[in-house]
């Protein structure tokens, strides 16, 4: 067991006092809006994204809103990077916290669960789902005869018989080749050891943060918070996934009864705001008061974007006023309440009309131009 004390002993509690009350405040007050509003859903769901990919901003990559969101919707315009791939990781486990009771998150069960769920670097460098993939085309590729025997137009069955071996000894040539060689396990091996260090013992350092999470349980819960977060980042608890103690920070929250239901805060949305150079000082009274301000922006972020989709969802039920029950219009406000931006495949998808349609549709809401592009457009609310 290696030693990795995190000492909560000594907290600046006289420092972050006011900022630990602000943010508890304004997160109380964010929990209870959504609570009471006819947009709660789609404003969780909008979080959802919204908080992916600023996660990936704070560790130093990109990832644009619209991607993630086609890519999660299976309309994706380009093939899904690296990263795109971690935010997809990001958006599941938020979802996954937030399904579950509160402090699911924290338990042996649930660590273990989001862990194994967690993207490795063999999953994230391959192709989404190549094997799967294969395996599918490989069964449709199988001949589906009527019956034994001849054929309806009276062929000779020794014509099928052989493509029949021909397709056997092709889907032996697939399952051959998906099995990985000596070699390539080798080359793997050898990645692996120049990327992640081989010795780090994750276990024992997530051991090490539960024991910090159990001792600040007697804490206010939004100081739980933000010592559960830092000690993460401190203790490094995972090299495949730093991004999961932000999360746990987040269901700390809700555990502690700052957020109820669904409500997952959107603390990399807050964080964000923050300078990396406080957010990673070297003095733990500075880290713990930038978590807290980043808390205290995540709830004011929240407020604003919540008031903005409630004034936006009065606008587009005016423009219902008058039109046929038939009308897909309703339908499409739902969907556009509910994304952050639509495409016209998801519209048309969700819609059950053609691609022109929707594109008509979508020009009666009155809705805002996302993307600027030409061959591909998605839309937002204004």
């Amino acid at each position: 067991m290696i030693s990795m004390a995190y000492d909560i002993v000594k907290l600046p509690i006289q420092t972050l006092l006011r900022p630990v009350s602000d943010a508890g405040i304004g997160l109380a007050r964010l929990d209870e809006r959504i609570a009471r509003s006819a947009v709660g859903e789609g404003f969780l769901e909008r979080m959802h994204f919204a908080d992916a990919c600023s996660s990936l901003w704070i560790d130093g990559e990109l990832v644009h809103l619209e991607d993630l969101v086609l890519h999660d919707a299976g309309h994706d315009i380009r093939t899904p990077t690296h990263e795109l791939t971690i935010a997809r990781d990001v958006l599941r486990s938020r979802r996954r916290i937030a399904a579950q009771p509160p402090g699911w998150a924290l338990t042996p069960d649930g660590l273990r669960t989001l862990r194994q769920a967690q993207a490795g670097p063999a999953a994230s460098f391959g192709d989404d789902g190549g094997a799967d993939d294969s395996e599918g085309a490989a069964a449709d590729a199988l001949p589906l005869w009527g019956g034994e025997g001849e054929s309806d137009d009276g062929a000779d069955t020794s014509v099928f018989a052989a493509i029949d071996a021909v397709l056997a000894r092709s889907a032996a040539a697939i399952e051959e080749a998906k099995r990985p060689s000596q070699a390539a396990s080798g080359r793997a091996a050898d990645t692996k050891a120049l990327v992640y260090d081989l010795d780090w013992d994750e276990d024992a350092r997530l051991e090490e943060w539960r024991d910090v999470v159990r001792s600040a349980q007697e804490l206010p819960p939004v100081l739980a918070a933000i010592v559960a977060l830092d000690a993460w980042n401190e203790l490094a608890v995972s090299q495949h996934a730093p991004w999961l103690g932000r999360l746990l920070a987040a269901a700390t929250l809700r555990q502690g009864g700052i957020a109820t239901g669904a409500h997952l805060v959107a603390v990399n949305l807050g964080l964000k705001t923050i300078p990396v150079d406080r957010r990673r000082h070297r003095d733990r009274d500075t880290r713990l008061l930038a978590i807290a301000q980043g808390f205290t922006a995540a709830a004011e972020i929240g407020l604003k974007e919540h008031d903005r989709l409630a004034l936006a969802r009065q606008i587009m039920e005016r423009k219902l006023a008058g039109r046929r029950t038939s009308s897909k219009l309703p339908e499409l406000v739902e969907l556009v309440m509910a994304r952050p931006l639509v495409a016209s495949g998801m519209v048309a998808e969700t819609l059950g009309v053609t691609p022109q349609a929707a594109r008509r549709i979508v020009s009666e809401l009155g809705l805002r131009e996302m993307t600027g592009r030409g061959r591909f457009r998605a839309w937002g609310v204004i």
